[in-house]
C-alpha cells in the first residue's frame, strides 16, 4: 500500500522570503529611486522657477513706470519665445519654454495693474487673476508647468493682499503710490514699521510660516512617480521665493525705501 501513494513533496523552507518588511511597498521603494534619479534635474527646474520669480521685482516695476505700453507688449516677446521653445525644443529648452509662458501670465497681469490701476489695491488681485481661466484650463494639458507657475505666482500675490489687509497697511497703498517722489520714500518707511508691532509681526510670522509649511507639502508630492512631479516642484519653488521677496521687500522699506520697487 505504501509503495501506491503518492508522496507529497514537502515545501523547501529555503523559497520563502523571511523577515520581509511590508511597510515599505515595492511601489514606495520605485518611486524612492526614481527620484533619487531625477533629483538634479528637479533641484535646477525649481531654481530657474525661482529666479523667473525674481524677474519682475528688477526688471518690471522700473519698465512699467516708465513706460506700461512697451512693458505689456513684452508679454508678446515672452509668448514668442517660450512657445517654440516648448513644442520644439529639447528636454532642457522646453521646460524653459514652459516656464516662459507662465511668466508672460504673471508678467501681462502684473503691467496692466502696476501701468494704469496702482492706485487702486482692490483691483490689484483681479487684475492679476486675467489669465487664471487659462491657467486653470492648462493644468490638464501639456502646459501643466506653464499654469503651476502662474498659479503659485497669484496664489502667493493674494497671501500678500490678505496679509496687508489683515495687518491695516492696505489702506496705505494708494497714499504711498500717489505721494509726490520726495515724501514716498518717508510715507513707505512709516508704512513698514507698523508692521514691527508685536500683532502684525505675530501674523506675518504665521502666515509665511503657513506658507512654507504648504510649500513643503508641494515639494514632498515631487517624490511620488506621477507626472505631475514637476508641477509641483515649480509651485513649491514659486511660493517659497514669493516669501523671500516679501522678506526682502520688508527690509528694503525699512532700510532703503527707494529699493523696494514700489516707489
Amino acid at each position: 500500500m505504501s509503495s501506491g501513494l503518492i508522496k507529497k513533496k514537502q515545501p523547501d523552507s529555503s523559497t520563502f522570503v523571511r523577515n520581509q518588511p511590508l511597510s515599505n511597498p515595492v511601489e514606495s521603494q520605485t518611486s524612492e529611486k526614481d527620484f533619487d534619479a531625477n533629483f538634479s534635474d528637479l533641484q535646477q527646474l525649481q531654481l530657474w522657477a525661482g529666479a523667473l520669480v525674481v524677474l519682475p521685482v528688477f526688471v518690471q516695476a522700473p519698465w512699467v513706470r516708465l513706460n506700461p505700453l512697451s512693458a505689456c507688449l513684452f508679454t508678446l516677446f515672452l509668448l514668442a519665445l517660450g512657445i517654440p521653445l516648448a513644442l520644439i525644443g529639447q528636454r532642457g529648452w522646453a521646460v524653459a519654454g514652459e516656464l516662459l509662458v507662465g511668466v508672460s501670465g504673471s508678467w501681462l497681469a502684473g503691467c496692466l495693474y502696476w501701468g494704469w490701476l496702482r492706485t487702486q489695491p482692490l483691483w490689484h488681485l483681479p487684475v492679476e487673476s486675467v489669465v487664471l481661466p487659462i491657467a486653470l484650463l492648462g493644468l490638464s494639458s501639456r502646459w501643466r508647468l506653464s499654469s503651476s507657475f502662474y498659479l503659485a505666482s497669484l496664489l502667493g500675490t493674494a497671501c500678500t493682499d490678505l496679509m496687508m489687509v489683515m495687518t491695516g497697511v492696505m489702506n496705505q497703498w494708494p497714499v504711498v503710490v500717489m505721494a509726490p517722489l520726495q515724501q514716498a520714500p518717508r510715507l513707505l518707511h512709516e508704512t513698514a514699521q507698523q508692521l514691527l508691532h508685536p500683532l502684525p509681526l505675530i501674523a506675518l510670522v504665521c502666515a509665511a510660516t503657513l506658507i512654507v509649511l504648504l510649500a513643503q507639502a508641494m515639494q514632498q508630492k515631487t517624490r511620488l512617480a506621477s507626472e505631475f512631479r514637476n508641477t509641483w516642484a515649480v509651485a513649491s519653488a514659486v511660493l517659497v521665493t514669493t516669501v523671500i521677496i516679501d522678506g526682502l521687500f520688508l527690509i528694503a522699506a525699512l532700510i532703503n525705501p527707494g529699493l523696494s520697487g514700489l516707489i
